[in-house]
C-alpha cells in the first residue's frame, strides 16, 4: 500500500567528506548526555514499538491505531524539563519509526499524527520548546518501513507479515525518503542531527562486518541532501558497521564502545569521529506496561561515567506512555542523575577519553591537563594507572587524604586503597598532570 505521494527528487550530490569539521561536532563531544524518545501509535498496545512485527499484526489492522493514537497530556515544555533537569544536552526523538507513522505534518503520507484524534504537529511542538531552551533536536528517521509497498520488502528481513502483495518501487521509496527529510529539515528551523536506523533489514543476518545490502540506500545523495539543507546538521546511522563517508558521528546500541555486551555493536570503534552509547532506562525502547525491569540511578550513572570514559555520549531513552506523559519511575531515576551531575557534572561533560578505557575498578576521563578518575567499583586493593606527566592527586568527594607512589622510569601511579571509605556512587581522584 502506497501512502501518499512522493515530491520531486532531489538531484543528486556527491557524498560529505568522511573528515568532520570541529566546529559541527563540538557541541555534540562536549554534550556527553541526551534523551532519547521512542513515540508512537505502538505505544496505545503497550508492548513495545516492535508490537507490529512481532505480533505479524498486517498494515490493514495496524493502521486501527491512527483512531486510537491520542497523546493529549502530551507537553513539549514537560518533556524538555525533565531532560535539563537530567542534565541532558539534547533530545533524539522517533520522527518515524519503522511503522512508517510520521509525528510531524507530513506531505508525504496520510498515515501521520494530523489524521489521529490528537491533530497535531508533535515534532512542532517538541522543536519550538527545544529551540526556546537551549536544547538540541535530533531526529530518528527510519530507513526501513513495515507499512509500504514501494519499500523493497521482498528482500527485508522484518515486515513480513504485513500483508503487502504489490511489486515494490524502490526509486519511488527512496524519493519518498528524501521528500520526507526535506521536509524536516526545512519547517522546524535549525535541526542538529538526523539520526538513521534500519540499514540492517537489507543486509544477512550471519554477516553483520559487510557494508553490502539487498539494496542501494543511496547514501551519498541523502547524506548530500541533509548537509546541503542544513549544514551543520549531523548525520549517525545505527547500521552496527564502520563509519561510511558523510556519517559525522558512530553509534553503539546498548553497549559502551569497544564492549559489546549486547552483540549488536561489534564494530570497530572509530578513532576520528564522536560516538554514541544508545540504552534504555528499563528493557524496552518503546512503551511497554509489563516491563518494570528499570535501572538503578547507580547503574545508570556507572553507564554514563564508562561511556565518558571512551570519550562517547550517552544517549537514554525514555518511552512515553500512549497519552504522552513520561513515565515516573523515568523521571525520578533522570530527576536523580540529575542532581548527581549538578554536582560532579565537570568530570563529564567537555571531557575526552581518559588515559585508559574503562576497567572492571571504573574509567576515566580528561579535561587538559586534569585527569579524573572514577572509582565505581572500590575495593581494598591498590589500582595502578601510567599517567604521563603526573604531578599530583587528591580525592575530590572524600574527606582523607589519597596515597599513592609513582614509578618515575615507568609513569605508572599507583593509588592505595586500603582503609578507604568510599562514596557510594563514585569516588573520584583529581590528577594534576604537566
Amino acid at each position: 500500500m502506497l501512502l501518499g505521494t512522493v515530491a520531486t527528487a532531489q538531484p543528486r550530490q556527491t557524498a560529505a567528506s568522511a573528515a568532520t569539521p570541529v566546529s559541527r561536532t563540538q557541541w555534540f563531544e562536549d554534550a556527553r548526555f541526551g534523551m532519547f524518545v521512542h513515540f508512537g501509535p505502538y505505544a496505545v498496545l503497550g508492548t513495545g514499538e516492535w508490537v507490529m512485527n512481532s505480533r505479524g499484526i498486517q498494515g490493514k489492522d495496524y493502521m486501527r491505531l491512527q483512531n486510537l493514537f491520542n497523546p493529549q497530556a502530551f507537553d513539549a515544555k514537560e518533556w524538555v524539563r525533565i531532560a535539563k533537569e537530567a542534565g541532558m544536552k539534547y533530545i533524539t526523538f522517533t520522527s518515524r519509526h519503522h511503522d512508517g507513522f510520521s509525528n510531524w505534518n507530513t506531505a508525504q503520507s496520510d498515515w501521520n499524527i494530523m489524521n489521529t484524534p490528537y491533530g497535531k504537529d508533535l515534532i512542532k511542538q517538541l522543536a519550538d520548546e527545544c529551540h526556546k531552551e537551549d536544547i538540541k533536536l535530533i531526529f530518528y528517521y527510519s530507513l526501513l518501513d513495515w507499512m509500504r509497498s514501494d519499500y523493497q520488502y521482498e528482500t527485508g528481513r522484518t515486515g513480513k507479515k504485513s500483508g503487502r502483495t504489490e511489486q515494490s518501487n524502490w526509486e519511488h521509496y527512496i524519493a519518498f525518503m528524501k521528500a520526507q527529510l526535506t521536509e524536516l529539515l526545512t519547517n522546524y528551523g535549525e535541526i542538529a542531527g538526523i539520526w538513521f536506523d534500519g540499514h540492517w533489514d537489507q543486509t544477512d543476518d550471519a554477516n553483520r562486518t559487510s557494508h553490502e545490502t539487498h539494496v542501494d540506500w543511496h547514501y551519498d545523495e541523502i547524506y548530500a541532501l541533509i548537509h546541503r539543507l542544513q549544514p551543520n546538521c549531523l548525520v549517525a546511522n545505527n547500521h552496527h558497521l564502520p563509519p561510511i563517508s558523510g556519517e559525522d558521528y558512530q553509534i553503539f546500541e546498548r553497549d559502551v564502545p569497544g564492549e559489546n555486551q549486547h552483540g549488536f555493536s561489534g564494530q570497530e570503534v572509530s578513532g576520528q569521529m564522536p560516538l554514541e552509547t544508545c540504552q534504555t532506562i528499563s528493557d524496552s525502547w518503546g512503551f511497554n506496561i509489563t516491563d518494570n525491569n528499570f535501572k538503578s540511578k547507580e547503574q545508570l550513572l556507572h553507564l554514563l561515567i564508562r561511556t565518558a570514559g571512551t570519550g562517547a555520549n550517552l544517549l537514554l531513552n525514555v518511552g512515553p506512555m500512549p497519552n504522552g506523559k513520561i513515565m515516573p519511575e523515568c523521571i525520578s531515576v533522570l530527576h536523580d542523575m540529575g542532581e548527581w551531575l549538578n554536582t560532579y557534572g565537570y568530570t563529564i561533560y567537555g571531557t575526552h577519553r581518559g588515559v585508559v578505557l574503562p576497567q572492571t575498578w571504573g574509567a576515566t576521563t580528561r579535561k587538559g591537563n586534569i585527569l579524573y578518575v572514577h572509582i565505581l567499583n572500590p575495593t581494598d586493593e591498590p589500582i595502578t594507572i601510567n599517567i604521563p606527566g603526573f604531578k599530583s592527586a587528591k580525592w575530590i568527594n572524600l574527606p582523607q587524604k589519597l596515597t599513592w607512589k609513582r614509578n618515575r622510569k615507568t609513569g605508572d601511579v599507583t593509588f592505595d586503597m586500603k582503609g578507604t571509605e568510599p562514596d557510594a556512587i563514585d569516588s573520584i581522584i583529581e590528577v594534576q598532570m604537566k
